[in-house]
């Protein structure tokens, strides 16, 4: 397993390696038009200039709390929400489609009511992200409470368990694996709600310094943004597997 996870890692790395520099070449030989995308290399450059300068530390520092603040209200809400439907067959009968379709709803459309009731600012923003990331996390908790194997209720019933303490120490250690699958999904759906929310709704953070730069024909401050959040998402997503192929190991003993 080990041999093959290290084999998928390096094809993987040679794959996005030859995506950049096949970039990089059609830049520099201009068969991509300056005016339309900058080499890989210049957009790192100019990425170390601006962070170096500080330029856009407000807009960085406003997206990642608002990411941080959608991703843990996402998880939370989604993990006691699901613990209620689970605990209730008939309400679940009943929710379960809705869930199966509740990416077919154009989140966005909900703005104008949080406007109304969170006002304007970062609030309405985190809302949405974790509108768009709760039901990930919703069905990551009805999937994990389902696969817990029965024996193990028997055995707490057989030990005289107490209910939280057959909860804390068996069911959730049991369910975790699938649990943290659902996080990996929040946290990434959480992210693309806040960034794509101040794309159009916000006067502050990345997406609306990317939008500014674009508006302003500002090219190099554009595409250094855009590779910062690739590679912060890059390397938040890489921190999450490796937390989730532990998780996965133990689930496999």
């Amino acid at each position: 397993m080990k041999k093959e996870s290290w084999k998928e890692g390096w094809i993987r790395i040679v794959v996005v390696a030859g995506l950049i520099l096949l970039i990089e070449l059609l830049c520099r030989f201009d068969i991509i038009p300056a005016s339309v995308m900058i080499p890989p290399s210049q957009m790192l450059v100019h990425l170390k200039e601006v962070l170096a300068s500080g330029k856009f530390d407000q807009d960085i520092r406003a997206s990642l709390i608002n990411i941080v603040s959608a991703s843990f209200g996402a998880v939370i809400l989604g993990f006691l929400v699901g613990l209620i439907v689970h605990s209730m067959p008939p309400l679940r009968k009943a929710i379960e489609p809705l869930l199966a379709s509740y990416y077919a709803v154009p989140t966005f459309i909900f703005y104008p009511v949080f406007i109304v009731l969170l006002g304007v600012g970062a609030l309405p923003i985190i809302a949405i992200g974790v509108l768009l990331a709760i039901v990930t996390m919703i069905t990551a908790t009805l999937s994990g409470l389902d696969r817990i194997p029965r024996v193990m209720r028997k055995s707490a019933q057989v030990f005289r368990m107490r209910r939280w303490k057959t909860a804390l120490y068996i069911e959730l250690p049991a369910a975790l694996p699938y649990l943290f699958s659902g996080v990996k999904l929040a946290v990434a759906y959480a992210f693309i709600g806040v960034i794509a929310s101040e794309f159009i709704l916000s006067g502050t953070g990345i997406g609306y310094a990317i939008s500014y730069a674009y508006n302003n024909f500002e090219m190099q401050d554009m595409y250094a943004l855009m590779l910062f959040v690739l590679l912060l998402v890059s390397a938040i997503n890489m921190v999450l597997n490796v937390f989730d192929r532990r998780f996965q190991a133990r689930r496999q003993r």
